[in-house]
């Protein structure tokens, strides 16, 4: 009897509602089968709770890219990929372990009857395991997983101080790339500090308090300098000049990125406009992450910038990574020719770290190839990095591109470049990132001095 009055009370209620009230109760997540946060919440705090508990870990997991690809990709495919992962991760585990899907790409562990050392251990398989290649929509896609983890009884014997814990946990590893990490007391005011960091953050870019440093890029042939590379810098009020890996992943976590991106675009198109002014004929560069790539609203933008400043396209470079044309050729195709179609110039940025096809050489409209310094720097001592530089020139040329050496710290690595034919240098041999002011003297300095005789292959 109870049971049917309960039936033909929720009958009466609105469908809508009716649905979302069903959902509430539900201890399954739709999307991966698994448990929700609500299910979570009640059997672990039952298993902290119980008399005979035992020591045990609750990890938290975040998928390293994830929103980068969701955006690339689409949110079908992005709920392909976290039911794969899922299951993944549900596969790796013991018998009584609980896995969870916490929402988005977040998802948590608790280890029955687990200490430190099986939690790492556990940490490392799931990490492991994730890190297989996927193949969604035909693309092979590689993902990285963080995870936090806390300890019970010794962080803590309630399920919400250890998800806090093993939450902060968690941000320390993807903010040193770890990987893994079990809580410690210093990510308490590692946590506050990058609290702190992101309100200083949002308060600094409406300030204007961000500044760009300017890196040349020197034309071997002819000893010019064609273009600048533009380097973010945040002139702190308190703690001076910040360099990006100080403050780039709390703009990334924090959302800021969209608006970062703005304000270094807006100032390198700014200088753009007195160089001009001043008869210099200087290609500005600009780094644009994934995320900011993956925005529609990205080439109407940079046109709305240059239209209103009266500079053309070519006046402006945007570097991009492998990584995200790998994700979407399709996507990025339609981004770049976009941009293309307002003379914007594309350079790949950290050219051959990429793990996939080269086919997008051929598809995508690039102008520039900056081959990463990993492969330059070392060489003159390294007959297979030597080899790697040498075709990738090869490369660039046939097929009509222009090639820049990053990473340039000696004369000699210099001069081996000439003799490979590459087109550009940049690195601190010739010049580190300065103000523009200083760029500008350091650029009268070489305009009266005598052009170098480039050496013969």
């Amino acid at each position: 009897m109870i049971l049917a009055c309960a039936t033909l009370a929720l009958a009466t209620i609105p469908l809508t509602f009716r649905q979302r009230l069903l959902h509430s109760l539900s201890r399954t997540d739709e999307l991966t089968g698994l448990p929700n946060r609500r299910a979570l919440a009640v059997d672990v705090s039952t298993r902290l709770r119980a008399a005979d508990a035992r020591p045990s870990a609750l990890l938290v997991l975040d998928l390293d890219r994830f929103k980068e690809i969701n955006d690339s990709l689409g949110h079908e495919a992005g709920d392909r990929l976290l039911e794969r992962i899922g299951a993944r991760l549900s596969g790796a585990l013991q018998a009584g372990d609980l896995l969870a899907r916490l929402g988005g790409d977040e998802f948590a562990v608790h280890l029955h009857h687990a200490d430190g050392k099986r939690a790492s251990a556990m940490a490392r398989r799931l990490r492991s395991v994730t890190a297989r290649p996927l193949v969604i929509d035909g693309l092979s896609l590689e993902l990285g997983l963080s995870i936090g983890i806390a300890l019970s009884p010794e962080h803590g014997s309630d399920l919400s101080g250890l998800m806090r814990k093993a939450d902060m946990a968690m941000y320390a590893a993807k903010a040193t790339r770890m990987g893994q990490r079990i809580y410690s007391p210093d990510d308490d005011s590692n946590d506050e500090a990058r609290l702190r960091t992101l309100h200083e953050l949002r308060v600094g870019l409406a300030e204007n308090q961000l500044v760009l440093h300017f890196q040349p890029k020197v034309h071997l042939a002819t000893d010019t300098v064609p273009g600048v590379e533009a380097l973010v810098r945040w002139n702190h009020p308190t703690k001076g000049l910040l360099y990006p890996g100080e403050f780039l992943d709390v703009a990334e976590t924090g959302g800021l990125m969209r608006t970062l991106t703005r304000v270094v675009l807006e100032l390198a198109l700014d200088q753009a406009v007195i160089w001009q002014d001043q008869g210099r004929s200087i290609t500005v560069a600009v780094n644009l992450s994934s995320r900011s790539l993956a925005d529609y609203q990205l080439a109407g933008v940079v046109t709305g910038m240059l239209t209103a400043r009266g500079l053309p396209g070519a006046a402006l470079m945007l570097e991009v990574t492998e990584e995200f044309l790998l994700v979407d050729r399709h996507r990025a195709r339609n981004i770049l020719m976009r941009l293309r179609e307002a003379g914007v110039l594309i350079a790949v940025d950290d050219f051959g770290t990429g793990y996939s096809s080269l086919a997008y050489l051929r598809d995508l409209p690039i102008d520039e190839l900056k081959l990463d310094q990993s492969f330059v720097i070392p060489m003159l001592d390294d007959d297979r990095a030597s080899a790697l530089v040498a075709s990738s020139i090869h490369l660039g040329h046939s097929l009509g591109m222009r090639i820049v050496a990053e990473g340039v710290e000696t004369e000699e690595v210099l001069e081996q470049l000439t003799r490979f034919d590459c087109d550009v240098a940049q690195g601190y041999h010739l010049s580190r990132p300065i103000p523009a002011a200083e760029l500008e003297r350091w650029l009268d300095a070489r305009a009266v001095l005598p052009a170098v005789v480039p050496a013969q292959g």
